[in-house]
């Protein structure tokens, strides 16, 4: 997981991130990393719009963000 943080981060690229907040509620977002520390990942959240710290133990999953598409008529 951490080779794919370093990868969007250096490539400015969005991902799509399941996390587990402390009290236990999950949560979907799109982030941007903008930084990489050693047991945290500060980012821009595009769901709340600022830029949040996540910690690495709680990050459940992340995969590259789609990209939405539209369907012509």
């Amino acid at each position: 997981m951490k080779t794919m943080l370093h990868l969007a981060m250096e490539n400015k690229k969005k991902l799509e991130m399941i996390y587990q907040s402390k009290s236990g509620g999950l949560s979907q977002r799109i982030v941007r990393i903008l930084q990489i520390k050693e047991e945290q990942v500060v980012a821009y959240c595009y769901s709340r719009r600022q830029v949040r710290t996540f910690r690495l133990d709680n990050i459940l999953a992340v995969h590259p963000a789609e990209k939405l598409r539209r369907q012509g008529a």
